[in-house]
């Protein structure tokens, strides 16, 4: 959640990477974590001791999954897109809604029969080249969130604009 809301801003969108997006970062490192035990049993070290190498790796891969996915949290409001990374350290990335211009969504073949995806956002003036939603379950729906927050926030300035004279 964005560390606090506005007056009038509400949450449309909030969520983790998708518990999903991470399967290939543990197939990945699963199948690097058997060259230590490997290179471990070659260099005279019993089979067991090999295997208990083997899962202790296994378990520290799956325990650092699980962290970086909760330690990453994605918040769409009818004013600003946020995404906040970090246990220890806090990295917060925001920009305002209407300087979102362009919403992209990328999702490899394992990503679609997966239904997690990366969406990418394009902002007006701004260097920041990286403002991206990595891993999240059913990115179409991140999309009309943030369509959702820009009919919202259309709305509110035509309203303003209307009370206004």
């Amino acid at each position: 959640m964005p560390r606090e809301l506005h007056q009038g801003e509400h949450v449309i969108f909030e969520g983790h990477p998708s518990w999903r997006s991470t399967l290939s970062f543990y197939l990945r490192w699963a199948l690097l974590a058997v060259v230590p035990p490997i290179v471990a049993v070659l260099a005279g070290v019993s089979v067991a001791d090999g295997v208990g190498i083997y899962l202790a790796l296994v378990i520290l891969i799956v325990l650092t999954g699980w962290l970086l996915r909760l330690a990453t949290r994605y918040t769409i409001t009818n004013q600003r897109l946020t995404i906040r990374r970090g246990v220890l350290a806090k990295h917060v990335q925001e920009t305002r809604i209407e300087r979102v211009q362009n919403v992209n969504t990328d999702q490899s073949f394992l990503d679609r029969m997966l239904n997690v995806g990366k969406v990418d956002f394009d902002t007006a003036g701004t260097d920041d080249s990286d403002f991206t939603f990595h891993g999240v379950a059913d990115p179409a729906r991140v999309v009309r969130a943030v369509d959702d927050a820009h009919r919202q926030r259309e709305a509110a300035v035509r309203d303003q604009a209307a009370g206004g004279f």
